[in-house]
């Protein structure tokens, strides 16, 4: 009986004080999810990056989940755990039939890539739904000059005359996810609207080779070029961690606006590459190469999953984070993100032919490697 006792009095001081020290602390100790009630999720997409990771989170927490997808992504991460979703067939851009007369606790729309289809789907689900989340982009910031990046940085709501194309492209995606916010806050209100502006997304399921691209040139070795300056700031976010957080932001009913950005202190480029290298055992020699116009000249501008200083861009690492921290945002290590990442990299998830096009396709960085190299050399020479 005393020994019973003792171990009551021990388990309830460790989860106690486990409250006290993290807010997911009585989860990590095998204890329930802070918000007992349990949600009727709806997912506008849900099969590609983002969405899998919710789901998988969602579903760990006891919640019911539903996926609107025009049925033609099969998921190339958490795939097993799609037979437990119910699973709607339809078209945001002229069917949506399957969301007529359903009631869910939230939305969260991960595919909103036209302003009427945020329109349209905030406005037919309005009187069903509690809240609307909508996953928007630090790109509503564009073009990333000045300083000031937290959510009452006037948004990017047209496309000036005359600018080149690539440019035009930039701006019209920013102006998308903006007008698309002011849809959902249109309709639902500032009080049932949840807008999150994610940064540059990384992890396992990525879509892009940018981050993957990283793993593989630092593990292969070797004389490796990190462009920009050295005192350049990168942020990214693990797919995983705002995942979590949006999932946590519905369960707390957290309206607002945040930044989805990490990591959760400045970081460094040359750190960010140090701290990728770390998971490696390979002989490696950096050639940090910051001159602005040859980066230009040699198609360097992009490659890397942060973002050269060009005027437009100066910002882009730079968005504030605090009001995410304040409401339940965490990091995990770069070390967790790399090797999640370098699990999925090398599973039948992704194709052999993806991996070898980062090794040997023409237009890789990593195959033009050397000859900028001996460009950079040339031109040290010159100066």
């Amino acid at each position: 009986m005393e020994k019973s006792r003792r171990t009551f009095l021990r388990n309830s001081m460790a989860l106690g004080l486990a409250s006290l020290i993290a807010p997911n602390a009585l989860e990590a100790l095998g204890g329930f999810a802070p918000n007992d009630k349990k949600l009727n999720i709806l997912i506008l997409g849900g099969t590609s990056f983002l969405g899998p990771h919710q789901i998988s989170y969602a579903l760990k927490r006891g919640h019911k989940i539903t996926t609107f997808t025009r049925g033609k992504t099969v998921p190339k991460i958490h795939g097993e755990l799609f037979s437990k979703v119910e699973q709607l067939i339809g078209d945001r851009e002229n069917n949506l039939e399957a969301l007529k007369n359903r009631k869910w606790d939230v939305v969260i729309d991960n595919s909103g890539r036209k302003t009427k289809w945020t329109e349209d789907t905030a406005r037919l689900l309005v009187d069903n739904v509690g809240y609307y989340m909508y996953t928007s982009s630090i790109s509503v910031y564009y073009p990333f000059t000045g300083d000031d990046f937290t959510e009452n940085r006037t948004l990017v709501t047209e496309i000036p005359e005359n600018i080149d194309e690539g440019e035009k492209q930039t701006y019209a995606y920013g102006v998308m996810k903006a007008t698309s916010e002011m849809a959902t806050i249109k309709t639902f209100g500032s009080e049932r609207s949840m807008i999150v502006r994610p940064t540059l997304i990384v992890g396992p399921g990525d879509r892009t080779d940018r981050f993957p691209y990283w793993l593989a040139r630092l593990e292969k070795g070797g004389d490796i070029i990190i462009p920009g300056s050295p005192t350049e700031v990168v942020q990214y976010i693990d797919v995983r961690d705002l995942a979590e957080w949006m999932i946590r932001l519905c369960e707390t009913k957290a309206a607002g606006i945040y930044n989805g950005s990490g990591p959760g202190f400045k970081m460094t480029t040359n750190a960010f590459v140090h701290g990728i290298h770390a998971c490696f055992n390979s002989a490696v020699n950096y050639i940090q190469i910051d001159d602005l116009q040859f980066l230009q000249d040699n198609g360097l501008i992009g490659i890397q999953p942060w973002v050269i200083q060009l005027p437009q861009y100066a910002g882009m690492s730079q968005s504030d984070n605090s009001k995410a921290i304040k409401a339940g945002l965490s990091f995990r290590s770069l070390a967790d993100t790399v090797e999640a990442t370098k699990s999925w990299w090398y599973s039948d998830a992704v194709s052999q032919k993806r991996r070898d096009n980062i090794l040997t396709n023409e237009r890789s960085f990593m195959k033009r490697e050397k000859d900028i190299l001996m460009k950079w050399k040339q031109h040290l020479k010159k100066e």
